[in-house]
């Protein structure tokens, strides 16, 4: 099985990670996998100060989760070192990891792909190619990384009870103005920005980096305790059958927008 995330070292210092799961980068557990693997690096090696992520794909940074994965294979995976799912367990160690975690959003960026956004400690979007959201509402279930924790930190109760509940998109460009990112960057100066950015951070003390961003997590940081899994609608539930043939449908939405875009 090849390898969903290529990683480089343009500079002392920097890692760049690039996503690769074609068609439209879903998260499924090797992504998952792989991601806990990468993580494991960056707390443990000193070298690294900043990681940039970012996609192979111009249309998707990373979608939502694989839905057509066996659901007891994703519940059957090993807890991760936090004592959390794995998913979470990502989520969490990546925002405290001793680095400088960039998302550079270039494409859709839902669902998981938010999530995983969001728990990164800075967010550039281009500005007409990004697109944010939580849709998970919508096709009745709960968002499994509780981005509502990270979400309210950032963009205040109301707005993020609009993403969440609303389960709408946000260009790059209204995701700036919401705070859900913190540029969006005209497209053509994107991957420029942020290189730039990402090169001046590893000019810096890996110590001092370190240290002022674990300040700024015990300021701002959501508790533990918010990161409870949220489950998909019970099978119980009357129109449970409809809201999986909504995921369904979201899901070859999206691989179709693959193909044309293609």
């Amino acid at each position: 099985m090849s390898k969903q995330i290529e990683l480089g070292f343009p500079a002392p210092g920097f890692m760049r990670a690039i996503f690769k799961n074609p068609p439209i980068n879903l998260v499924d557990p090797e992504t998952i996998l792989e991601l806990s693997a990468l993580i494991e690096k960056l707390e443990t090696d000193p070298e690294i100060k900043v990681v940039v992520f970012e996609s192979a794909d111009p249309d998707f940074f990373l979608a939502h989760y694989d839905v057509l994965v066996d659901k007891a294979r994703t519940a059957a995976m090993t807890k991760g070192p936090t004592g959390m799912h794995p998913w979470l367990d990502v989520l969490v160690r990546l925002s405290r990891a001793p680095v400088v975690s960039i998302a550079s959003i270039r494409g859709r960026a839902r669902g998981a792909g938010s999530e995983f956004a969001l728990s990164c400690d800075i967010r550039f979007a281009s500005a007409e190619k990004a697109v944010l959201g939580q849709f998970e509402v919508g096709v009745g279930a709960v968002p499994g990384g509780n981005p509502m924790a990270r979400l309210a930190g950032l963009i205040g109760r109301g707005r993020a009870i609009e993403v969440v509940l609303g389960a709408d998109d946000f260009p790059g460009a209204l995701a700036e103005r919401y705070g859900y990112v913190n540029r969006a960057i005209p497209d053509a100066d994107l991957d420029a920005f942020v290189d730039r950015f990402a090169r001046r951070i590893a000019g810096f003390d890996k110590d001092a980096l370190a240290e002022a961003k674990r300040f700024i997590d015990e300021a701002s940081f959501p508790a533990t305790i918010s990161f409870r899994p949220r489950s998909i609608s019970s099978s119980s539930q009357p129109d449970a059958r409809q809201r999986k043939l909504g995921w369904r449908s979201f899901w070859k939405r999206d691989c179709r927008s693959a193909q044309t875009s293609s």
